[in-house]
């Protein structure tokens, strides 16, 4: 198996337990929150070192694991190896399915995908080069960013008055697959302002058929990005916890 080989259904649900049961008092990332933490680590216009972008993960302030918790490897190796899987697929373009929650009938569907942007935004608050750098306010950059940050609450988008109006543009998803589709997209877009290729390859690949894949998330609320000039600054929660599966 290679390094960026993707998870199995086994090992996603060995991940959630794993992520559950990081001891108190640290606060993990949750499932869905850390793949949208990955994806805002991976496009940052410089590379991240994991020294750097691990200790998020298992605790929000960045506290670490207790020296002789026996689960530290595993539970590294998996994360490592769905950061290699994304950046793989990020650097080609191609189409990813990120892990959000099999949502229930009456969840809409910006609802269930908040907490991914939200992970997403934890990584933007810690590592700020892709939202506050150079390119951060090029037209590019915003219509990317209007495609995740639409799932928040517009009073959590602090001085973003350029962000607020390209979220107004646009319709709010109807369904699930709009919903995933928006986050598929707005990364690809970011892709090519902070991680640009040589090759012309497409930003935004159409959605393989049966491609999403609802994982269930390890903890009930979302992260809490820390608060920076444009971007969210108020914690959000996600729904109810519900184990990881994959139609």
């Amino acid at each position: 198996m290679t390094a960026a080989a993707g998870l199995s259904e086994a090992e996603l649900h060995t991940l959630d337990d794993l992520l559950g049961r990081v001891p108190a008092p640290l606060e993990p990332l949750d499932l869905t929150a850390l793949d949208g933490y990955l994806v805002g680590v991976l496009l940052q216009p410089r590379r991240v070192p994991v020294s750097r972008w691990w200790p998020y993960v298992v605790d929000e302030d960045g506290r670490p694991l207790p020296a002789r918790w026996p689960e530290t490897e595993r539970l590294r190796d998996l994360v490592l190896r769905r950061h290699a899987e994304l950046d793989r697929l990020i650097e080609q373009r191609n189409w990813f399915d990120p892990w959000v929650m099999a949502p229930d009938e009456d969840t809409p569907p910006t609802e269930v995908v908040q907490p991914w942007v939200l992970g997403f935004a934890t990584a933007c608050g810690h590592f700020p080069d892709l939202t506050e750098g150079p390119a951060a306010d090029e037209p590019e950059s915003v219509e990317a960013l209007a495609q995740l940050y639409q799932h928040l609450d517009p009073d959590d988008l602090e001085d973003a008055q350029a962000l607020l109006e390209e979220i107004e543009t646009l319709e709010p998803p109807a369904t699930m697959e709009e919903a995933v589709e928006s986050l598929v997209r707005g990364s690809l877009l970011l892709a090519d302002v902070s991680r640009p290729v040589r090759a012309n390859r497409p930003s935004s690949p159409a959605r393989p058929a049966g491609s999403m894949r609802p994982a269930g998330s390890g903890r009930a609320a979302g992260p809490r990005p820390p608060g920076r000039g444009g971007r969210p600054s108020a914690a959000g929660s996600g729904p109810s916890r519900k184990g990881p599966r994959r139609p």
